[in-house]
């Protein structure tokens, strides 16, 4: 399956979907409009151009025939950072890294399947998947590469990811919510709606091509921020968010912030029973008034910001959760070299 990704992007296709990106960015800026129009123009030209690719399909893994109850696994995606660099991390490490995820998922996944069946894995897509570019003074030199190329660098991963999924269950649903890092220019620049993640999260679903067994909603809303989804998991109802939107932390972890958010959002925005996040590259399970929430953990590592102003640093980790209708049954913190 990856071989036949890897053949697909190195195609001629994928190469004009590349060049009506461009066009249309040239375009825009010779009008001097940034606002819906940028966004538009990027959805229109990638979708125009992936008309006509030849796509393999991914062939269905046999029918799980096991007995016992069901269980859903779910995985959570967060603050991979793709384009930026530090002592131990750049866009070709964040490419290995989510490799190894996807292998790493399918070994603990099979551990689970000896006493339940596992047919069908949830993406939960906490955001920042990429980087970003001048969204604050001096990331140009924190930074291995431009949007553009962070764009297309993620979602060639994560559909690779993806592609790999379906390879190994029966049904795969990939729910996204964008995160701050995908904000076009600094805070108020563009609608609130233009976000690099979802346009990533885009690209990615195209390059994975028509799939029956794939069940993946665009992540946008015309002239708000995509901020929240809610995903329903065998009867269980799950709040996304990023995580930029909470303040008020200690040790560089708001704890009451999180606690605060997320009884407001419970009786104002959605009921849910189960909440993931990310935002905070530390990955950590809460349990506050009978609601559990995850924080998700990043692929990136040596953080010197968060070393230096936060005495704090992280360990590469993505979520790895299971879930029957009774609830979560087991969580796994997959670590990565």
């Amino acid at each position: 399956m990856s071989e036949d990704l890897s053949e697909f992007l190195k195609t001629d296709e994928l190469q004009e979907l590349k060049a009506a990106h461009g066009r249309a960015l040239r375009a825009l800026a010779k009008r001097e409009k940034a606002t819906g129009e940028l966004v538009e123009a990027v959805f229109q030209a990638a979708k125009d151009a992936a008309l006509g690719m030849n796509i393999p399909k991914v062939p269905a893994p046999k029918p799980d025939k096991r007995k016992g109850e069901p269980e859903h696994a779910i995985l959570l995606a967060s603050d991979w950072q793709w384009g930026k660099i530090t002592p131990t991390y750049n866009s070709e490490i964040a490419a290995v890294r989510v490799r190894e995820l996807g292998e790493k998922v399918k070994r603990l996944v099979d551990i689970q399947r000896t006493a339940h069946p596992v047919r069908e894995l949830h993406i939960h897509l906490l955001g920042d998947l990429v980087e970003g570019e001048d969204i604050f003074p001096g990331q140009a030199h924190l930074i291995d590469s431009g949007l553009y190329s962070q764009m297309f660098g993620a979602a060639e991963a994560l559909a690779r990811l993806v592609r790999e999924m379906l390879g190994h269950f029966e049904k795969v649903k990939v729910v996204g919510v964008i995160g701050n890092h995908g904000r076009l220019g600094r805070k108020g620049t563009f609608r609130p709606e233009s976000n690099a993640d979802a346009m990533m999260y885009r690209i990615a679903r195209m390059a994975v091509g028509e799939e029956k067994r794939l069940d993946w909603p665009e992540t946008f809303t015309q002239g708000e921020r995509h901020w929240y989804a809610v995903d329903n998991v065998l009867g269980k109802r799950w709040f996304l968010f990023h995580g930029d939107q909470v303040g008020g932390g200690f040790a560089g972890f708001p704890w009451y912030g999180f606690g605060k958010k997320l009884s407001g959002w419970r009786a104002s925005v959605a009921e849910f029973d189960y909440s993931v996040g990310a935002h905070f590259h530390t990955p950590t399970r809460m349990y506050l008034n009978g609601l559990t929430h995850w924080n998700g953990g990043s692929i990136e590592s040596t953080n010197t910001f968060a070393q230096e102003q936060l005495a704090a640093a992280g360990e590469p980790c993505q979520w790895l959760l299971f879930q029957n209708e009774k609830g979560v049954t087991a969580e796994y913190l997959v670590r990565l070299s």
